[in-house]
């Protein structure tokens, strides 16, 4: 799990962005993920990949980067689901509450996935969230606040969550460039990142208009 854009309010600034998105990434196997980051970083040429300190940002690569990694991940046997907020549409009580909102963003998203069952619900499920605050409080609330509502409204009490950078898990470095993609096609209009990996989309659904 992966988000991109950010949640600050103020649409004066040039870089507040007008969509948030939350994406999850799925796969019966993490191996496949890994390789495709490691090819990529062997085809890069010595001097570049030394400056990666070994992790791949899609917002910092150079579009061929982009197009590699994505067309890779385009081939393997995974699915994709987004939720995009459009933050003209956010309360204003919310609008000050950032972590309440964070967390609500991404249960409803949680919350899609389950009801259609697009993961195995009579199992052990693993959801690895890149870290986005360094406060522990915060991610435990996030993680336990998942749990919670997954047990009350799926009857899931097997959902396991780890909150770790990029550089622990290759596949939050995967999901990362799919993230990116999609915030680029609505936020920015291009779609050049999104088209590679739109068959394997399966939902991409707004929140709040």
């Amino acid at each position: 799990m992966d988000e991109s854009g950010c949640l600050g309010f103020d649409f004066s600034k040039p870089k507040t962005s007008r969509y948030f998105i939350v994406t999850f990434l799925f796969a019966r196997k993490k191996r496949p993920l890994e390789r495709i980051v490691k090819k990529v970083f062997r085809g890069m040429a010595p001097n570049i990949r030394r400056g990666h300190c070994g992790v791949l940002h899609c917002r910092d690569e150079m579009p061929r980067t982009r197009m590699k990694l994505l067309s890779l991940l385009s081939e393997q046997d995974i699915n994709i689901m987004a939720i995009r907020l459009n933050k003209t549409k956010v309360y204003a009580n919310l609008q000050d509450e950032k972590p309440v909102l964070y967390n609500y963003v991404t249960n409803i998203l949680l919350d899609r996935i389950f009801t259609r069952k697009l993961v195995p619900l009579d199992d052990t499920i693993h959801l690895i969230a890149s870290r986005r605050e360094t406060n522990k409080f915060l991610n435990q609330n996030f993680q336990n606040y998942l749990q919670r509502q997954a047990a009350l409204n799926h009857s899931l009490t097997e959902l396991q969550i780890r909150i770790v950078p990029p550089h622990e898990e290759k596949g939050l470095q995967v999901v990362d460039f799919a993230s990116w993609a999609i915030f680029r096609h609505y936020e920015h209009w291009d779609s050049s990142y999104y088209d590679v990996i739109r068959k394997r989309v399966v939902e991409d659904k707004p929140l709040f208009g």
